[in-house]
């Protein structure tokens, strides 16, 4: 899935599920080591638990996040399934 994000300097996040598990988490743009370190955290996770913990998350007064918007994504992705 393809997501743009809003309020945030990552442009779109790309990412799979695969089981229920989430893989394959990309941003575009954005806080380059910080972005990596937030995709090799919640690759393989459950994504209910990847929302849970990243959901809220807000950066710098924005209301929201580079980690927020991955949940703010995966929230979308269960809504279409």
């Amino acid at each position: 899935m393809e997501y743009n994000t809003k309020g945030t300097c990552s442009r779109q996040i790309k990412f799979d599920v695969v089981d229920n598990k989430v893989t394959g988490v990309q941003f575009v743009m954005g806080c380059h080591g910080n972005t990596q370190g937030v995709a090799a955290l919640v690759e393989g996770m459950d994504i209910h638990d990847v929302i849970q913990k990243l959901k809220g998350i807000n950066c710098n007064g924005r209301g929201t996040s580079c980690p927020d918007q991955l949940a703010k994504a995966l929230e979308l992705y269960l809504r279409e399934q």
